[in-house]
């Protein structure tokens, strides 16, 4: 049997006296999307950090796809197939929709550090970018400064780098906060249609799209899951209505 996508195991995270991650075990399956539910300061987008290897861990063992990658560096873990956007929108805005996807697939084809080459002239790295655009709906934008985008394609263009590499782990830290009902349609389209056959693992606080997209979910409250199971029963699982203290979860299910 494959191993997880991701397995994380006793993951614990301090900073100075303070524990912020206190012992997280979780599985991901692979193809699975998962989201990652909790309060505000739950340590949901610390987490994603060690996952990603932005924070050193303090305790405990991180898997990719059976492989040990607690000490690796971010691009040591991104050539091995995880890549990860995060809260706030992470891109090049002097460079055009195009230049931006086309920065991020460079390394994927194969292209390192080089001087004497021109990007004009690799057709490859146009048609991957150009793929991405389609898929993420900025064709039209393509030679638009990314500067000046509206947030939402920002949001886009941002996912779009991120899966521009070609990895099979996504991680999506907030994808849709602060989009228009509309807007989040789109985006929640958009995000089920560039994922197809990836893991997708999601930090999201938006109901509606946490149990539009999610296989499972998990709950994250003070450093530690207290819940990992299928959209169904996260619905009805009584500590995790009391965690969220009776605020708006079932409305936002319901959505």
């Amino acid at each position: 049997m494959n191993s997880p996508a991701i397995r994380v195991s006793g993951l614990k995270k301090n900073f100075g006296a303070s524990e912020i991650i206190r012992g997280v075990d979780l599985d991901i399956q692979r193809g699975e999307r998962h989201a990652i539910i909790g309060p505000n300061g739950a340590g949901k987008s610390t987490l994603f950090h060690l996952i990603s290897a932005r924070l050193p861990v303090t305790a405990g063992a991180i898997e990719l796809k059976g492989e040990n990658v607690v000490g690796l560096k971010p691009f040591e873990i991104a050539r091995r197939g995880l890549s990860r956007s995060f809260q706030i929108t992470n891109i090049f805005h002097n460079l055009s929709v195009f230049e931006n996807l086309r920065c991020a697939v460079l390394w994927s084809l194969g292209y390192r550090y080089s001087f004497w080459q021109r990007l004009s002239g690799l057709k490859d790295a146009r048609q991957r970018a150009e793929a991405v655009m389609e898929e993420i709906g900025l064709s039209r934008r393509r030679d638009t400064p990314a500067g000046i985008l509206s947030y939402a394609e920002q949001r886009a263009l941002e996912i779009g780098i991120t899966i521009a590499s070609g990895a099979d782990v996504i991680l999506l830290d907030e994808p849709t906060a602060g989009m228009s009902n509309t807007e989040t349609e789109e985006a929640v389209a958009m995000i089920r249609r560039v994922t197809e056959g990836k893991t997708l693992v999601m930090v999201e606080h938006d109901m509606g799209v946490v149990f539009g997209l999610a296989d499972r979910i998990s709950v994250l409250v003070y450093g530690q899951i207290i819940a990992t199971d299928a959209p169904a029963a996260i619905r009805c699982n009584a500590a995790v209505q009391e965690a969220y203290l009776g605020t708006s979860l079932h409305s936002g299910i319901a959505s």
